[in-house]
């Protein structure tokens, strides 16, 4: 008896090395491929954010084909109506961003360092004299050459680059298209993978996975998108010249928590300062006022009723989740970080209530249970319950 239950072990454990095996593969695979797979993955995503309008629409009479078309038009003509309306805007700020910039080196070489040195005591001014540059360059002549080649070769590669942006680009409708039209077909093969003891449980891991990720993601956008117009609007009015810009970037990046807010405040800050040519305490005030009253209502008002407490997930991991991906794979990284976070904590959370009513947790032995019907500690009764194991 021991032999057999010593060779079920055994095939236990290469079932799930072959497993990890299988995961750690398909990585590495995706380590590969990243700079190809992020269309499909942007294409997928668009398409998963678009399926429950192409079956409400279905619900009432339409063709699949007709469904998706319509979506997809409308999704095209969306995007098409913010960049009419945001690149004409972004573009007048970039003017006056290039514009400011002789105003910015002059306030930066007489006034910042000069008080950055008084407070310090560190000259920084004879660091940026021609000669002193000169001087150091020729004593990192070879180190200086070397980051030279490489920034050329960059510069030189990027052409290949951009034109992989293109293709990508051109590439990403086509698929969202087929990703959209063939979305139910897909899961339905997926489905038919899956062994028959467990798709019961795959099924509630999916559904709930579906429902994190859907509170997540389109509840996020729309907080971005909220965000930014508060931003831009806000520091629009205070008098920031670069406003617009500064509070659609802090828009833009607050899916990482406190990331949009902290790097909003150090641009404005500091456009702040070169604007004013100086510390000018009301713009500053003004300042910290709209990003204080847009953290307030992104903490009190748009989280709570739009993205909701459904993915439960601490910042630390959010911001771990971000860096993580970007690290291991790149953007693809960075796009997958979120959703599978979502992902793994839905696994988790179903692991620790596997684990609340295993053997393990319970233990062979009887469990003292309180009688909640009397008032402790006078009249405590003590029930002793057997367990059977699991």
């Amino acid at each position: 008896m021991s032999g057999v239950a010593a060779e079920t072990e055994i095939a236990l454990f290469l079932r799930r090395l072959k497993w990890v095996v299988l995961a750690a593969f398909g990585m590495w695979v995706t380590w590969l491929l990243a700079p190809i797979l992020t269309p499909f993955v942007v294409a997928l995503m668009l398409a998963w954010l678009g399926d429950p309008v192409v079956d409400w629409l279905e619900a009432r009479g339409r063709s699949r084909n007709t469904a998706v078309v319509l979506v997809f038009v409308l999704m095209s003509l969306l995007l098409t109506l913010a960049l009419l309306i945001l690149v004409p805007m972004i573009e007048r700020q970039i003017t006056t961003l290039v514009a400011a910039l002789p105003q910015a080196q002059q306030w930066l070489l007489g006034t910042a360092i000069p008080w950055i040195e008084q407070k310090s005591g560190f000259e920084l001014m004879s660091w940026l004299e021609p000669e002193r540059l000169i001087e150091w360059v020729r004593s990192h002549w070879q180190q200086a050459g070397g980051v030279a080649t490489t920034f050329f070769g960059y510069v030189s590669r990027s052409g290949f680059a951009m034109v992989g942006w293109v293709v990508n680009l051109a590439l990403l409708p086509i698929l969202a298209y087929y990703f959209l039209r063939d979305w139910d077909k897909l899961v339905e093969r997926v489905a038919a993978m899956i062994p028959r003891n467990h798709i019961g449980t795959v099924t509630r891991l999916a559904r709930e996975s579906n429902d994190v990720l859907g509170a997540f993601i389109r509840g996020q956008i729309v907080v971005m998108i909220a965000l930014g117009v508060v931003y831009a609007a806000g520091l629009t009015m205070v008098g920031l010249n670069l406003g617009l810009l500064i509070g659609l970037v802090a828009g833009l990046i607050s899916f990482i928590p406190y990331l949009g807010a902290t790097t909003g405040v150090v641009l404005a800050v500091l456009a702040a300062l070169v604007q004013s040519q100086g510390f000018d305490l009301k713009l500053l005030v003004l300042v910290g006022v709209v990003f204080t009253v847009g953290q307030l209502l992104e903490s009190y008002v748009l989280t709570p009723r739009i993205v909701g407490d459904k993915i439960g997930l601490h910042p630390v991991a959010v911001i771990f989740a971000v860096m993580a991906g970007g690290q291991l794979f790149g953007f693809l990284g960075m796009l997958l970080a979120l959703p599978a976070a979502a992902v793994i904590n839905v696994l988790l959370r179903y692991a620790h209530e596997r684990y609340r009513q295993s053997e393990l947790y319970a233990g062979h032995g009887p469990t003292i249970v309180l009688d909640a019907r009397s008032e402790p500690p006078a009249d405590m009764a003590i029930v002793l319950k057997d367990v059977e194991p699991k």
